[in-house]
């Protein structure tokens, strides 16, 4: 199949993909762009998965403050090369990561780094609620586990949703990132502070 330039443009516009993955794509999808963009997303994740075990020793600080400086945010996001770390697609990345973080105040980026402690009270808590509430025994762990999830995506930066859209959640921002750049990208870290607050 012949694939016009244009369209094949278009859709490295639309996805960041290279030129002779998206005419691939398009001949694949026989000229079908949803189709195209779906499967080069589908190629990205999927890229993306075998990338998981490479380091990232490169990367940004991202500043935020808000509120005339009443809150105020600093986030560490790595890749793995220094070109990466230059582009403004990086840099835009990093910054909504500032801003997520400003706007849902969570306290650890995954679950992995939620002290074993804190996790084991939760699970406490949540299950002597459940009995409070009569729930019959056989379905408690059931209802402990939901509750777990909850938390994990109220505390826990990457399970939390999006800020600009809640039918996706940072972790999934995070996985296009990474499909976007074929680079590993991490969030290392973060610190939020509010004028007043008490120091940790």
């Amino acid at each position: 199949m012949n694939v016009p330039a244009e369209q094949v443009k278009l859709l490295r516009q639309e996805t960041g993909a290279g030129v002779l993955d998206c005419r691939k794509a398009l001949e694949s999808a026989g000229g079908d762009f949803d189709k195209a963009v779906a499967l080069l997303h589908e190629k990205g994740l999927a890229a993306a998965a075998k990338r998981a075990d490479r380091e990232t020793r490169e990367g940004m600080l991202d500043l935020y403050s808000h509120g005339d400086g009443r809150v105020g945010v600093m986030v560490e996001v790595n890749c793995e090369t220094d070109f990466v770390a230059r582009t403004q697609e990086f840099r835009t990345f990093a910054h909504e990561i500032a801003l997520q973080v400003a706007a849902n105040s969570p306290r650890w980026v995954d679950v992995a780094d939620i002290p074993a402690e804190v996790v084991d009270h939760e699970r406490q808590e949540a299950r002597k609620r459940a009995l409070e509430e009569g729930k019959p025994e056989n379905i408690v762990d059931r209802i402990v586990d939901g509750r777990l999830e909850k938390f994990y995506e109220e505390v826990c930066l990457v399970r939390q949703p999006y800020i600009r859209d809640d039918q996706k959640s940072v972790a999934e921002l995070l996985q296009e990132m990474i499909a976007t750049t074929g680079e590993k990208i991490s969030i290392r870290r973060f610190a939020r502070w509010t004028v007043g607050q008490e120091a940790e």
